[in-house]
């Protein structure tokens, strides 16, 4: 391989690893003892969000600096956003990690969750 396959395959391996799957979180989603805290980190209000993962909070990515000293460093945060493409998952990954969380973003973001026909539950 040249040294430009072996750049690529190791940013590419680098950029998985900030992804977790669905399979990991779901069988401990919303059990007090899960090492996972799912977080909406959408900036939208109810209304236009209307629904999220089941058990997930919500912590919009813009606030959520302000609020590191209330999430619990032996947890492990999964974030969200509305598409994988979209760069609030980004933001809050970089806030969470940078602040020394253990954090992922979900691989396929809401939009794949729902796809998949998992666990969702409406925002009242």
């Amino acid at each position: 391989m040249t040294n430009n396959t072996n750049e690529k395959i190791q940013l590419l391996e680098t950029y998985l690893s900030l992804y977790i799957s669905h399979f990991a979180i779901l069988d401990t989603l919303g059990q007090e003892d899960s090492p996972y805290v799912v977080l909406d980190v959408r900036n939208a209000p109810a209304a236009v969000k209307k629904d999220q993962i089941k058990g997930a909070l919500p912590l919009p990515a813009k606030d959520l600096a302000q609020h590191l000293e209330e999430l619990d460093k032996t947890k492990t945060y999964v974030v969200y956003d509305w598409t994988g493409g979209t760069i609030l998952g980004k933001t809050a990954l970089l806030t969470l990690l940078s602040n020394g969380f253990e954090a992922y973003e979900l691989a396929g973001a809401l939009e794949g969750w729902k796809g998949m026909n998992l666990p969702i539950e409406p925002i009242a």
